[in-house]
């Protein structure tokens, strides 16, 4: 077992990395549909947004204040988006979740084609800044040092979004408004506006997910739709509005991703929608529900 893990070390912490990176994409798409129920399928394009975005404004060997501009930018630029899908599907609200994933998917093709027009269909490497470029010794394997960093960004992160959403006082505004709208609405809160700051917030974390992917997945037509179904296939298996499911989900997904590749190469993808069929089949609803895991 110990040379079984030290031989594929290497492809753990990868699977770590890709796990935390999932998580800060998946994060937002769950809380949009889970607690807004809004089916937001343009999330991969925001997160393509994001990545050319980071070659655009930081270059393919950014500085630490190029690459904190991307993110910045970035995450304006998902925030706007975030605010224009939430206009653009609030006709749609009561008309079932078919119409807002053909309206967002159609954005979605729109935005992946305007970017491939404007960037080209080559690849665009995106080195990390100054310091996390190098790597460092993990119990004797050399180790990128932006991945370690990504970690450690991620694991934050999933602990500030657990926070917000179940010990503050809009993480309960946002979940009474799902319970129930109605009564939100009589004690004089605008619901509408509630799920344009989730819409909103759930796509900055979208487009800054594509800045932080930049320097492993780089810049490139298709990815899109990549990092979609792997967003996708974490929030059906962690449960829809579970921060904890998102986070349990997204590590599971970056293992299978990374030691399915690294050991099952012409499997990997058969490994992945495996594990999601089981979890379908033994637990629908999802490893864990909002009511019972957030």
């Amino acid at each position: 077992m110990l040379t079984w893990l030290d031989a594929n070390l290497v492809s753990i912490l990868n699977g770590v990395a890709i796990g935390f990176l999932l998580f800060i994409l998946a994060i937002g798409l769950s809380l949009i549909f889970g607690m807004m129920d809004v089916l937001n399928l343009a999330h991969g394009a925001l997160f393509l947004l994001g990545a050319y975005l980071a070659w655009m404004l930081a270059g393919a060997d950014p500085g630490w204040g190029a690459f904190a501009l991307a993110l910045v930018v970035a995450g304006l630029v998902g925030l706007a988006c975030g605010g224009a899908l939430a206009v653009m599907v609030e006709p749609l609200r009561r008309r079932g979740h078919l119409d807002q994933a053909l309206l967002t998917l159609g954005v979605a093709l729109v935005v992946s084609e305007l970017l491939a027009v404007f960037f080209g269909r080559d690849v665009r490497a995106v080195n990390p800044p100054p310091g996390l470029d190098r790597t460092v010794t993990v119990l004797g394997e050399a180790y990128p040092v932006y991945r370690l960093a990504l970690i450690g960004a991620g694991a934050v992160l999933a602990v500030v979004v657990h926070l917000v959403v179940e010990r503050t006082t809009v993480g309960s505004l946002v979940r009474a408004t799902v319970a129930d709208r109605d009564m939100v609405s009589a004690i004089g809160v605008d619901n509408r506006k509630v799920r344009l700051a989730v819409l909103g917030l759930g796509s900055l974390m979208a487009a800054v997910a594509g800045v932080l992917g930049a320097p492993i997945y780089g810049a490139r037509p298709g990815l899109d739709a990549t990092v979609l179904i792997l967003a996708l296939v974490v929030v059906v298996i962690g449960g829809l509005g579970s921060v904890r499911g998102a986070l349990v989900a997204a590590l599971l997904i970056g293992q299978i991703e990374s030691l399915g590749r690294a050991l099952l190469a012409d499997a990997a993808s058969f490994v992945l929608f495996g594990a999601l069929a089981i979890v379908l089949i033994a637990r629908p609803q999802g490893l864990f529900t909002r009511s019972g895991a957030s």
